[in-house]
C-alpha cells in the first residue's frame, strides 16, 4: 500500500519537476562490504521509483563501514538503528536471509496500515528509527491480514481505533486520544 500511495503521487508530478523532487529526496546510505550502498531508509519511496522508471537518485553517505566483516558489518547497523533485520512477518531474521535488492523486499501489509494510520492522524510521526514497525507489530495480532487486503478501509478505522485506545499508549507517538 505505501509503495503504490508513493508512486500514485510521483506519477502526478509534471516531468519538469522531478528533477527537483529528487534532489529533496535524497536517500541515506551507508558504504559496506564490497563497497556496496546500503540504503537505510525510504525503501517505500525507492520502489516506488523504481516502478515509474526512475533509475537514479540522490543519496547522502552516512558513513563508510566497508572495512568491517560483513557480520560486524550487520551488527553495527542494527546499533545504530541503521537496520530492522525482520521478516514481513515480524519475525527476526539472519543478514544472511535480507534481501539485497530494493525489488527484492516483501510486502509487510501491517507496516503499510502503520504508514496509513499515522497519516490519518492515529498517532505522531516520530524521529526514533523504525516506529512504523513497533506500531505494526501492534495492529499484527489485532488486525485481520485477510481484512487489511479486502477491506483497506475498514482495516485502517479499525487500526485507528487501536491507534487511539489505552492500550496503545506505550507506543512512540500516541497521541493520548483515547476513542469512545
Amino acid at each position: 500500500m505505501e509503495v503504490t500511495i508513493k508512486a500514485r503521487e510521483w506519477a502526478r508530478l509534471p516531468r519538469k519537476h522531478l528533477k527537483a523532487e529528487l534532489e529533496s529526496h535524497v536517500f541515506p546510505a551507508v558504504i559496506g562490504p564490497k563497497g556496496e550502498h546500503y540504503i537505510i531508509d525510504h525503501h517505500h519511496l525507492g520502489i516506488a521509483l523504481i516502478e515509474q522508471g526512475v533509475r537514479e537518485g540522490y543519496v547522502a553517505v552516512l558513513d563508510d563501514l566497508s572495512y568491517l566483516e560483513p557480520t560486524v558489518f550487520w551488527r553495527t547497523m542494527e546499533f545504530r538503528s541503521w537496520s530492522h533485520p525482520y521478516d514481513r512477518r515480524g519475525r527476526r531474521c539472519d543478514y544472511r536471509d535480507m534481501p539485497r535488492r530494493l525489488k527484492d523486499l516483501q510486502d509487510d501489509p501491517y507496516r503499510s496500515l502503520a504508514g496509513i494510520v499515522r497519516r490519518a492522524g492515529g498517532y505522531a510521526k516520530d524521529e526514533a528509527p523504525f516506529v512504523e514497525f513497533l506500531w505494526a507489530d501492534y495492529f499484527r495480532p489485532r488486525v485481520a491480514a485477510k481484512l487489511i487486503r479486502r477491506a483497506p478501509a475498514r482495516a485502517r478505522q479499525a487500526a485507528l481505533r487501536l491507534a487511539h485506545s489505552e492500550e496503545a499508549r506505550y507506543l512512540p507517538g500516541w497521541s493520548g486520544q483515547v476513542s469512545k
